[in-house]
């Protein structure tokens, strides 16, 4: 993989700022709860590059960190914000593959909704020539949440079919794409018939509005229970419903609570169908095991967004003062796609900012 190069003068040849710009989060609450103040510029350690962050990435982790539900790793920044794109200003003694004007989209350990963020060198990667900063913003949350659950975890292979809610989501456009991509069937989940219709615009085979029974439509398109993989982000008494659809030897993979993290479910399904429930997050994970998450989604779907087989799907950007209308639109459920926080203005090759 090769990383785009800029010719950063007017950065490398000024002393880094000692403070910066970021969203902090002083006391659980609303979206009013996000201030906006100048912080320190994080150090950088052996393994790690600092990025001149353009823009970051908003994802629904962020919201519950926001509201006091989200406990963060004792390692991580307490600052919100999980992946971001931009342009490394300095590389620690241990890194030898980035340097200094390299454009990058990377996923944090939080720390995202600032002007500058530290972030291990291998949890980069490049961004593709026909992407922006911006859409590459977009990509590492969502790439890596989807890859690691979807294909490493569930083991969606070729011909079978993906049952995934929220397709109009970050991580449901992502996983559309990808599983397409792959040669797999996509049923998907969403709220309204335009989001099911722009789902369908991205490559599902069937979209349904899920405030109608959506168990029976997806059991009526399929024609019985055909479900191979579900990736599912809302759970509650959903479960028991996604259990009923699955096939012989299905894998469920939950990654989120949206109708609540406790429900009453029936077992013999499990059983008798030998399926397999998984669960994780991404963010506890080890360094180690989101390097193995990175090298292989940089394997299986970099060449397929560098081809532009796949793409972010970016909504609508605000500017980093504007994190509390971000989320108040995420908490709304108007967008389809990625919401993007812009920080930087990005900067065109060969250019200085």
């Amino acid at each position: 993989m090769s990383f785009r190069h800029y010719r950063y003068e007017a950065c490398m040849n000024t002393a880094m700022p000692a403070t910066m710009q970021a969203i902090t989060i002083p006391a659980p609450g609303g979206p009013a709860a996000l201030e906006l103040a100048e912080v320190p510029v994080p150090p950088v350690d052996s393994d790690e590059v600092l990025i001149r962050v353009v823009a970051a990435g908003v994802n629904r982790p962020d919201i519950l960190q926001r509201e006091g539900r989200y406990p963060l790793p004792p390692d991580a920044s307490p600052l919100p914000g999980l992946e971001v794109a931009g342009e490394i200003v300095a590389s620690g003694e241990g890194v030898s593959n980035l340097a200094p004007g390299d454009t990058v989209m990377a996923l944090t350990h939080g720390g995202g909704y600032a002007q500058y963020v530290a972030v291990n060198a291998a949890h980069c990667l490049p961004v593709p020539s026909h992407l922006s900063l911006i859409e590459a913003a977009a990509v590492p949350e969502t790439g890596f949440t989807v890859t690691y659950n979807v294909l490493m975890r569930a083991g969606l292979r070729e011909g079978e079919t993906l049952l995934v809610h929220g397709g109009s989501s970050g991580i449901g456009t992502m996983a559309i794409q990808l599983a397409k991509a792959l040669g797999s069937r996509v049923v998907t989940t969403a709220g309204t018939d335009a989001k099911c219709r722009f789902c369908e615009g991205l490559g599902a085979d069937y979209a349904i509005n899920y405030r109608g029974d959506w168990e029976r439509s997806v059991r009526d398109a399929l024609g019985g229970n055909r479900v191979d993989v579900v990736l599912d982000m809302v759970a509650g008494d959903y479960l028991q419903k996604n259990l009923a659809l699955m096939a012989r030897d299905g894998r469920y993979a939950l990654i989120a609570f949206l109708r609540g993290d406790t429900t009453e479910i029936n077992l013999r399904p499990i059983v008798g169908k030998r399926i397999v429930l998984t669960g994780s997050t991404l963010r506890p994970q080890s360094v180690g095991e989101k390097t193995a998450i990175r090298d292989y989604f940089a394997e299986r779907a970099m060449p397929l967004l560098d081809s532009g087989t796949i793409r972010p799907i970016v909504d609508r950007t605000f500017a980093l003062s504007e994190a509390q209308q971000a989320h108040e639109y995420m908490e709304s459920g108007k967008h389809m796609g990625k919401i993007v926080m812009t920080v930087h203005p990005e900067t065109t090759a060969g250019e200085s900012p």
